[in-house]
Order: structure tokens, then C-alpha cells, then sequence
């Protein structure tokens, strides 16, 4: 059964779509090289997101591939002061931090993140414990067991569904047991991560099974390799790959959407949300007239 979603000071209907826009503070962004490195232009980026009708901000201290070395403090010392200036200037705005460290999500709470976005699937158990004792939010991931900041390499799964359903609800049922609110844990199916391609695309086509769990589901689709690979693009010409993804996972049942590019989501799950019923057209005078 869908419920109310509640993060930070929003709630959100069990048939809402949510935005959650990705604001990167690395040098090394696969997508934006650092565009959003220095704290000008990230502000000018979370100003911009919510104006085109983000309710999230997911801010990353460290990009997920491969690289040079950041250490929790460094991590701490791009996202934490960040956090606190986005929380005093968009007290309203859901504040995500995608973290695999408890230390680091410790830090962030303390400056007013609303969300801890565990994108490597639990590999530090304390985060969760972290997000119990602070009332945050969390994202359980399937990362296939991968370390943080690897690639995938031959990767095989028996029924990779059943992986991901397995992994994510145990994660979900685990901060259940350590005291964080229902309304506050979502399930993502980790696309690329612990993944190839295939795998990737058959999560897709099975969403469906996530969302009857009743857990809210997250898919982080924007730009991913998965979407380069079947439709053999470059990292900036992926946009329509990933909105045709992005459409048939809101079909099939997913609520929260980590993407790059906020209004042209924000128009296909407007698009799916009144196709599926559950919003009226913004303008109907066609054949009324």
C-alpha cells in the first residue's frame, strides 16, 4: 500500500512524482565536470532547482566512480557548510546528502539535511543508525556489494530482481528496527551500480515489483551509463534516453526521480501523472469551445 512520503517539513501524496535535483560539489563530476564545485554557482544551481519545481536537493561531497582519493573530511568539508547555507536560504527544501559515511552523515545532520542518500547499499551500517538518532530520511540502495567508487566487472546475477528486492527491503527493514520513520525510507534499485547494462534495463522493466512492496521507490536514471550504452550516446546527448526511461518508470510505479535536468523531467511526470489519472490537464479547452 502506497503512503505518505515525509521528509524534512513536505509531504507527499502517495500518487505525487518528486523531483530531487543533483547538485554536485566534486572538481570531477562525470556529467558537469565541477560546474558546481564552488559554492556560487551550487547555490545559483539549488536556486534554479527549485524554482523548476525541485523538492529535493541531493548534494554529493564525492562523485561515484573512480578517482582520486577523498577522504571523510574532505567530504565533509564540500558538503557540511553547504548544507547549513542551503538550509538558512531554502528552509523549506528537502536537503538530501548522498553519503556512504556515517561521520560525514553525522556532520550534515548536525547542519540541517533533511535525507541521507545511501547510495552504496549499507556498507557502513552506522549511516542508518545516524538517520534513526537525527529523524532524517533514507535511501536503501542496491549496489550488488560493491565497494565505493568501483566499476562493475563481469557481475552476474542468478534473477537480479530478486537481488535487488532482497538486498533493499532487508536494508529497509534493518532502519525500520533502528528507529527511522517509515515515511522516511525509500528503496532504489541502483541502477549501474553492481550492474551492467542488461541488468540495468531489466531492473527497469520490473520496477513494477519494487512498487508493489509499498516502499517509496527511487530511481537515480539521469544520464547513467546504462542509458548511453543501449542507445550509444555520449554523456551529454543522453536526455531523451533518460526521459524515455524516466516515463516508463513512473508508469510502473516509482515516486522520487534523481535527475540533472529539472523541467524537462518535471514535464514527463506531469505527462504520466495525467495520462495515469492522478492529474487533471494544466489547461482543457480543446472541443469545449
Amino acid at each position: 500500500m502506497r503512503g505518505t512520503l515525509r521528509l524534512g517539513r513536505r509531504e507527499f501524496g502517495a500518487d505525487e512524482p518528486v523531483i530531487m535535483a543533483i547538485v554536485n560539489r566534486t572538481p570531477d563530476s562525470f556529467y558537469d565536470q565541477g560546474a558546481t564545485f564552488r559554492d556560487g554557482p551550487a547555490l545559483d544551481r539549488v536556486e534554479e532547482a527549485v524554482a523548476q519545481g525541485a523538492a529535493i536537493v541531493d548534494i554529493g561531497g564525492v562523485k561515484a566512480g573512480p578517482g582520486d582519493e577523498v577522504t571523510a573530511e574532505e567530504e565533509a568539508r564540500r558538503t557540511v557548510g553547504f548544507v547549513a547555507e542551503v538550509r538558512r536560504r531554502f528552509p523549506d527544501v528537502v536537503i538530501s546528502v548522498d553519503t556512504w559515511r556515517h561521520d560525514v552523515a553525522e556532520a550534515v545532520c548536525e547542519a540541517g539535511a533533511d535525507l541521507l542518500n545511501d547510495a552504496w547499499g549499507g556498507v557502513d551500517p552506522k549511516l542508518a543508525e545516524v538517520a534513526a538518532r537525527y529523524g532524517a530520511g533514507l535511501v536503501c540502495t542496491h549496489a550488488g556489494g560493491a565497494e565505493p567508487r568501483t566499476r562493475p566487472h563481469r557481475v552476474a546475477y542468478e534473477d537480479v530482481m530478486a537481488d535487488i528486492l532482497d538486498v533493499t527491503l532487508g536494508l529497509a527493514e534493518r532502519a525500520l528496527a533502528l528507529g527511522v520513520r517509515r515515511d522516511g525510507i525509500m528503496i532504489d534499485p541502483g541502477h549501474d551500480f553492481g550492474k551492467n547494462t542488461r541488468h540495468s534495463l531489466e531492473a527497469t522493466r520490473r520496477l513494477g515489483e519494487m512498487a508493489e512492496t509499498g516502499w517509496p521507490v527511487l530511481v537515480s536514471l539521469s544520464n547513467k551509463d546504462f542509458v548511453g550504452e543501449t542507445i550509444d550516446k555520449p554523456v551529454k546527448e543522453r536526455l531523451i534516453g533518460t526521459l524515455a526511461t524516466t516515463a516508463v518508470s513512473a508508469w510502473l510505479g516509482a515516486r522520487v526521480y534523481r535527475v540533472h535536468e529539472v523541467a524537462e523531467t518535471r514535464q514527463v511526470l506531469e505527462m504520466v501523472a495525467s495520462i495515469a489519472g492522478h492529474r487533471p490537464p494544466a489547461v482543457a479547452r480543446r472541443g469545449l469551445a
